[in-house]
Formats: structure tokens, sequence, C-alpha cells
């Protein structure tokens, strides 16, 4: 194919107080071996210096590329500004604390060129540490689906954003919505009603764990998540009885969630409010955790750490 044929993507970076791992994050844009049309900065009322930074390192970029810094709005308003001010076949956006490994867009490219059907393609992604140190790997224990993904999603389980690349097309006649607080999850139930979710299993894209991720705070997420349901699960031709048993299930698996962060009352109040939407394996499962003492699971957060660190090492950008 012709290179004023091929496909091209635009990329978009929301940037909000990362300056510590901003440049890093850039340098994986930059060394993709698929370059970017366009690559868009925008920085969402950064107070750390973040802006400077940016600009010291886009100088060097060899593809066309933009930094807008401006007042504090949301990641979902930023997001919709990027995919305004962007054109291209696909659209992908990395938060300013992720990564890509560097054949990433080559790979989800060419997996959206085979898949006509695919509204965007996803996959595995490493769980990072501060220093860059692999902590975790989707690929371990997520249950990711190809294809007609709306049971997985009405499960809460969704793609992490720094692995997903948009077909434009798609991702046109929705966007994000500017009220919520989760920005993708919403997205992804629209989206899986216009077509297919392209995986690929490999991890090309790494999530950086933080002591300021949005997903610590659990509560805020699950109230997202069935704000969501509500929203859009009549469209994906549930009714009332059917959404209202995928939501219990919802709250009562992500009871797990609440107890490693070692938050039992919570993880109990969900669990025995929602029997309703338990198997019989769930509930097995939740009873046995309970009764682990809080220092025993946090011990063995750490012994995973340290094993996927061991088995993954850690990332040079």
């Amino acid at each position: 194919m012709p290179d004023q044929l091929a496909p091209k993507v635009a990329v978009v970076v929301p940037s909000f107080n990362h300056s510590q791992f901003v440049a890093t994050c850039l340098r994986s844009i930059i060394k993709q071996t698929e370059k970017p049309a366009q690559l868009v900065v925008i920085d969402d009322g950064s107070s750390d210096g973040s802006p400077q930074l940016i600009g010291s390192i886009l100088r060097d970029c060899p593809f066309p590329c933009e930094l807008i810094a401006r007042e504090n709005r949301g990641l979902s308003a930023t997001l919709n500004q990027g995919l305004e001010l962007t054109r291209g076949d696909y659209f992908a956006y990395l938060s300013s604390d992720d990564i890509w490994l560097g054949d990433f867009l080559e790979s989800r490219i060419k997996l959206l060129n085979s898949r006509p059907a695919a509204v965007l393609a996803y996959g595995n992604a490493y769980l990072i540490d501060n220093q860059n140190k692999v902590i975790d790997c989707t690929a371990d224990w997520a249950t990711y689906k190809d294809g007609d993904v709306r049971e997985m999603l009405l499960r809460a389980i969704a793609p992490m954003s720094p692995t997903v690349v948009y077909r434009r097309d798609a991702l046109i006649h929705h966007g994000w919505n500017d009220t919520a607080r989760l920005e993708d999850y919403e997205l992804y139930l629209k989206l899986s009603r216009d077509g297919d979710f392209a995986f690929d299993p490999r991890p090309l894209a790494a999530w950086r764990s933080h002591e300021r991720n949005t997903s610590r705070n659990q509560s805020m997420m699950l109230e997202e998540h069935v704000a969501a349901l509500r929203r859009i699960g009549p469209s994906l031709n549930l009714s009332t009885t059917e959404l209202e048993t995928k939501i219990r299930s919802i709250k009562f698996s992500r009871a797990e969630d609440f107890l490693r962060l070692g938050d039992k009352k919570k993880a109990t109040q969900l669990a025995f409010e929602n029997l309703g939407g338990a198997s019989l394996t769930g509930m097995l499962r939740i009873m046995a955790r309970l009764a682990i003492p809080n220092s025993v699971m946090a011990q063995r957060r750490e012994q995973k750490k340290q094993l996927s660190a061991q088995r993954y090492g850690s990332f040079e950008i």
C-alpha cells in the first residue's frame, strides 16, 4: 500500500501533574515503529511544571505535534477536545503517566486493517511502578474477549485505556461523556453496540500504578459503573430485571476489589447485600478471602509484585 494511502493514526496525550512521568510517556510515542500522523498534547491545568517539560521534549519530535496548555476541564473534556483537533483513520490516547512498547501502534493498526467490523483494538497490559518496574500483567488474570464483548462489559470487565486504538468513524459518533468521572466505561458500552472489539493477547502497553490513580477510589469506580449501566443498559436490549441482575452481580464481584484494599467492612456489605448476583463459586471465594487477615493479604500482594518484577523485568524508554 503506498504511504499516501496508508491509514493514519492521531495520538492525544492528556496531561495533568505528571511531570515525573510525562517525558517517558512522550518518548514511548516518539519511538513508535509506526509514527503517528499527528500528536496533540493537552495539559489540563498542571501546576508542577509539566508544560515546560513537554515543550522541551516536543522540540525534537520527528512528526507533526502540538502542545495546548490551558485551565483544568477534566479528562473527558480533554479527550473530546483532542478528538476534535485531530484527523486520521484511527485515534489513540495515552495518559501522561502511561507508556507504549515500540510496536504498539503498528500492531494495532495491522489488527484493525484485518478486522473491518471492529470499532477498536485492545490487548493486555503490564502494570508498572514509579521506577518502570513491572509489578503485574493482565495476561496473568484478565478474562478479556474478542469480538462481541457486551457480556464482558456487563461484568464490568473493560479494556485498559493505554491498550486501545479506536476506529475514528465509530468513535466520532459518541465521544466521551463530560459528566462521567470514569471516562471510558460508558464509551465502551456504546461502542459495543456498533461492532467488535479486536483483541490481541500480547501486552504492548503499560499502565502506571501510583498513589494518585483514579482506580484507587473503588467507591467512585463502582458508582460510575452502575450509573453508566443505568444510562446505556436499555439500549443494549436489557429489561429492567436483567439490568438490575447485572448490577447486583457487579456489586458482588467488586467486593473483592475492596478486600484487596483491606476494606473488609465495605466488602462484606457489598457481598451480603448482593447475594442474588453471586455464583456459588463467587460466594465461597469471598467467604474464604474475608477470613484472611489484612496483613496476610498485604504480604501476598507484595510477593506477587516481586514475582512479576522477576518474571517481566522493567522498561527502558
